[in-house]
This record gives structure tokens, sequence and C-alpha cells, in this order.
């Protein structure tokens, strides 16, 4: 499919999964400090589990420089409703010593002042973030045209033929970069998400009352 008919598919997508899960407009972006270590924290657990780590963090650790300083044991302890703690806590720990060695006061809103492509190396380069990350941190706080591809959004994308079927997540992150879709990928990616939970599940899709039937590959394929 060349791009103009991706382009024309996305559109489509976007305007039958916004008429069935509602517009999602953007209405406030969050610190990208606070954004990158929220991400680190989402890793392989839940949004609520993700919430309650953050919470417990911040609850515990003032400052970064506090969270920073007070060491990797003392992290996971308070972090571990989240899962990997051991292993979050020393990313944590590294990110931050990362964003200190270049910005004094742990602060990543320069990136605001920057262009996507510079913002996506400068992201990629922390130890422990990887394209879902950065392209979260562009999307949730720094506004940018991003699309985080996680399992719901990789599942579905890849059914309905907006992301070649023998793509992985992570390539499909640099396949959204290249296609630079004229579309809300905010409200895209929500309702991607919110479909593949209500409805293109991972076993058992429900594809009899799914609204994008008539222009999913899966049904055709699986039939």
């Amino acid at each position: 499919m060349n791009k103009s008919a991706l382009v024309a598919k996305a559109e489509k997508i976007d305007s039958i999964l916004a008429g069935s899960y509602g517009e999602r407009k953007q209405t406030g972006l969050r610190d990208p400090t606070e954004e990158l270590i929220l991400t680190v924290l989402s890793q392989n657990t839940n949004d609520t589990n993700r919430d309650r780590a953050y919470r417990a963090l911040r609850e515990a650790y003032l400052s970064w420089d506090d969270v920073a300083a007070a060491g990797a044991r003392r992290i996971a302890r308070a972090i571990q409703v989240g899962g990997l703690a051991n292993i979050k806590s020393k990313r944590i720990i590294r990110i931050l010593k990362q964003i200190k060695a270049g910005s004094p006061g742990y602060s990543l809103a320069f990136l605001n002042e920057m262009p996507d492509d510079e913002i996506w190396k400068y992201l990629n380069r922390f130890n422990g973030v990887g394209p879902k990350t950065a392209s979260c941190v562009m999307m949730f706080a720094l506004g940018r045209n991003a699309m985080p591809v996680d399992t719901h959004v990789h599942r579905v994308g890849r059914r309905l033929g907006l992301i070649p079927k023998d793509f992985s997540a992570e390539r499909a992150h640099e396949w959204f970069r290249e296609l630079s879709l004229p579309v809300d990928l905010h409200q895209l990616h929500l309702n991607m998400i919110s479909h593949g939970r209500a409805l293109c599940r991972p076993s058992n899709p429900k594809c009899g009352q799914c609204p994008l039937k008539r222009i999913c590959l899966y049904p055709k394929e699986n039939g």
C-alpha cells in the first residue's frame, strides 16, 4: 500500500474510532521529566499500578535530587507495587543522573525548543529508554504528533493493515515516524487502545461488533 492510501486509511480509522470512543483532544501537558520517569514505571504493568508507584515515589522523596541520592534499594521499596522494582529503580537513578549532567535542576523544558528529530535522538540516548518511552514523552509532555506503540496499538494496527504484519512494536515506531500521518496521533493512539481493550482482543476478538470490520484484514485472513 502506498503512502497516500495509508494516509487515507489512517484518516478513516481515526474518524470511525472517534465516532465509537469519542474525540480525544489533548488539554494539558505533563512535565517532561515526570513523564519520562512515569513511563519507566509503566513498563510491564498497568496504568493503575504505574500511578500508585509514582505517587509512592514522590511521597517518599520530595525532589529529584532526593530520588537520585536515595539508592536503588530504597527506590525499589518505594515503587514495588509497579513490579520489576529492582530494574526500574536502577533505570530511574541512571536517567536522573544523565539529565542532571546536562541540565541542572533536572529540567527537560529545553526540549520544547527542539525539532522532533533532535528530541527523538536525545531521549533515545538515555539508558533504559526505548522508542515507546521516547514517544510517550514527545506526545504527553511536549505535545508532538508521535505514536507510542503499546501492545494494543501494535495488535490493532497490524490487523487493520496500518502497520505491516511482520513489524515488531519497536520497528512500528520508526514506521509511524516515517509516515508522518496528518492525523491527531494522540486521539488515534488512545482510541486504538480503547478498541483493543473493548473489541479487538488478542484472542476471540469481537469482529461482529467491530465498526472497522469492513476495512480490517483480520476477518478476511482468519475467516
